[in-house]
Order: C-alpha cells, then structure tokens, then sequence
C-alpha cells in the first residue's frame, strides 16, 4: 500500500521508505525505545520515548540527508552538495557527505551556536556563515548552488529526504507494535510526512499527532486553507520546529495522513525538556522534547500506548541553561523577585531571615543603590530563589508582604 502527493509533486512510497531501510543499514543507528514511569501516569497508558536524540549526530536529520545524497548522479556528487542549516540538517549533511565521499558547503547563519559549529566542520563540512536569519542563509546557499553548480540539499522538501525520515516510522512499528499513538514535533513537515506515510501504510489505526511551537505554528492555518501559507517572523525557542512555511511535498502527506496537529507553548516546551533531563535522563531539544510538551499540557487526550518521538538532543549548554531556569520557573520551583528595602546595616540579613522561615533558598542576591528611581535611603534588592511548587512562592511572596517588604516584580 503506498500513498502519493498531488499530480503537481513527486510521489513518495512504502517501498521508497523500506528502500531507504535497507540503504541506511549500517549507517543510521536503530535508536533505542524508553519507557516513561511518569508520563505513563501521567497519561494513564504506557508512554514510549523513541529517543532520535541519540543518533549519529545527535538528530533523526542524517536519515533523510544520506538517502538524499546517496541518489545522486556521478556528475551530481563530483559537483558537490551544500545546505543551510542553523544546526541539525547542517551535520547530517556533513557527515552523510563525508560517508559518501562528497564534498559539502554548509551556510549557517552568523550567531549559530559554537558547538553546532564545530561539530558540522568536524563532520567533514566547509562551513559559511552568513545573514542573521535562516531565510538569509537560505538564500545564500541557494545562489552558491546555482553559481557552483552544487546540488542544493533541502532540509524537508524532497521526496528522498521524507523516505529517510520515514525510517524511523518502521522501527516504530518493529520496536513497538501495540502503539495506538505517535507523537512527535513538525517544523518543514518532512519528518511527520515520512513517519505518517510508513506507519498509515501498514497500521492506519494508529494515530498520529503532530506538534507545533505557538509562536511558529505554519501547519494549522495551512490546512485550513488546503495550501501551505507562511507566517511571518516564527518565533519559538524550539529552533528545529522554527519553520515559516510547510513545504510542498510533505504538506500533502501531512494534510492526508497526520490525524491532528496540535500546539504547545513556550512553557511546555522548557518544563517537557526538564522533565526528560530529571526524569529520564536524556539530553533533548527544545524541539526534540515538543512532543513531551504535547503530553504534560494534555495528558488525558492520548489513547496509549503511546510513542513520543525525540526528534534531537542537539541544545547549546548556554541556551540549556536559560531553558532549565524557564522551565524550573514554569514548574514554581524557581523565583525572582525584586523588592525595596531601607539601605542600613543588618537590613539585608533580616530580609533573609524572612525568606528562612518561609523555607526559600537563595541562590542569588544583587543590590541596586543609584538609580534615580530610588529614595536618598532606598535600596533595590533583586533575589533569585529555589522554591518547591506555585503554593510555595505564594507563600514567599506573601510572608514578604507580611514582613512589610514592597515587593515590586
């Protein structure tokens, strides 16, 4: 059983992604299938994670990149291949390259961070940087393709890059044959259309919901419309789902065959990347964990069991870092609070007396004495607290009114 796109695009099929099973033994690794305790229930069903986050290259991205590559013709690979990427497309394409003995061009955008950087050039790419925002890297990578004659390798937008994703549909099925649902996180839509097509093919009973960051939520007015639109200035921390406008090739596949797409916010998405680091142990991406976000913000709307992909664990550590303290904050286990006080000696001790008895541990503490905002004998206090829930922080908040602090944020 096989299902195509519209006339006006290639087709892509079930023997294309078992195809592309047999090319990729060997090369892609079979990731390993966890149980989550918590989530499960949570959920009330069991809830797997089919954990992408540790492929070679830390992303589902090298599958489709290396079936891509692989098709091409002598003339194609002597000319060389190049790709813009902020990051996971980018070393999939390096080392996919490398395997194959291709030469790659890799444009990043100026900004990207240093170990995505690296790790492409360490693959085996020449790296770019160029322009402030992917469009511009987009468009970089595009003119170099026609003035070099390079083969420009889309991140979603081919057919040969869905069949690779698709793979990892059929080790779904293989690993886990009881599921009733698949989650998982869509940006361009390449990997949804693939995993859609491989799993509708041979179990159409089996659900499949798609995730989206509010802030660049292209697929929902898209398939309302029945084309793909663009939003403009996608905004999201999750930058492997930052994606203005569905491709044309998977939006088919998506529109036939992805039940329901959904979308999480900004809190979902840094409390779901906490919960996977604390509780599980993995180190994921904001966009490799939207599909954990999908469950915590409504966990009672799934029929288990249920698969929950983790697309990639691709996180720069400072941005980990912001995100850990976002999501501890989402969770009422982080507090900043900023407050004024009377300048004079012991005022500060006594203020973290206060905070003793109300059992918050300071973390941080900065004083502010010179901004004209303040009186002759004002201070401003700015804390960074550890606490243990929402009820906890009311209860700071209110032990500071209490004591007669004026709390300002």
């Amino acid at each position: 059983m096989s299902y195509s796109t519209a006339d006006s695009f290639p087709s892509v099929t079930l023997d294309d992604v078992r195809g592309a099973q047999k090319m990729l033994s060997g090369i892609a690794r079979v990731t390993a299938m966890e149980g989550s305790r918590y989530l499960s229930r949570l959920v009330g069903a069991p809830v797997q994670f089919k954990c992408e986050n540790l492929q070679r290259t830390g992303s589902f991205k090298l599958r489709g990149a290396y079936v891509r590559i692989a098709g091409l013709l002598p003339e194609e690979r002597a000319a060389g291949v190049v790709a813009a990427s902020a990051g996971n497309h980018a070393q999939g394409v390096a080392l996919a390259s490398s395997l194959l003995g291709v030469r790659s061009t890799v444009f990043m955008p100026n900004g990207a961070p240093l170990p995505k950087v690296a790790a492409t050039r360490e693959y085996g790419a020449e790296v770019r940087l160029h322009g402030q925002v992917v469009d511009e890297t987009l468009a970089a990578a595009q003119e170099y393709a026609r003035s070099t004659g390079a083969v420009f390798i889309h991140p979603f937008d081919h057919p040969d890059i869905i069949a690779g994703q698709g793979t990892v549909g059929l080790e779904i099925l293989e690993q886990c044959p009881e599921a009733r649902t698949i989650v998982l996180g869509i940006g361009g839509g390449g990997l949804a259309a693939g995993v859609a097509l491989a799993v509708k093919s041979l179990r159409p009973d089996i659900r499949i919901v798609g995730v989206q960051a509010e802030g660049a939520a292209a697929y929902p007015p898209s398939l309302a419309a029945g084309r793909p639109l663009s939003i403009d200035n996608p905004a999201t921390m999750a930058d492997g789902i930052r994606v203005g406008r569905p491709g044309d090739v998977p939006f088919r596949l998506v529109e036939e065959l992805v039940d329901e797409v959904r979308t999480v916010s900004e809190n979902d998405l840094s409390s779901a990347l906490l919960l996977c680091l604390e509780r599980a142990k993995l180190v994921v991406e904001p966009a490799g964990a939207s599909s954990v976000a999908a469950l915590l913000s409504d966990p009672g709307s799934f029929e288990g069991p249920v698969v929950a992909l983790l697309s990639g664990g691709n996180v720069d550590p400072l941005l980990m870092q912001r995100i850990l303290r976002h999501g501890m904050a989402a969770g009422g286990r982080y507090l900043a609070v900023t407050l004024r006080l009377t300048d004079r000696p012991g005022a500060l001790a006594t203020l973290l007396g206060v905070l003793s008895v109300a059992d918050a541990n300071v973390l941080d503490v900065s004083h502010v004495r010179t901004d004209p905002r303040l009186g002759l004998t004002e201070v401003e206090v700015e804390l960074h607290l550890e606490t243990k829930g929402h009820e906890h922080c009311a209860e700071v908040n209110r032990a500071l009114r209490e004591a007669g602090y004026t709390v300002i944020d």
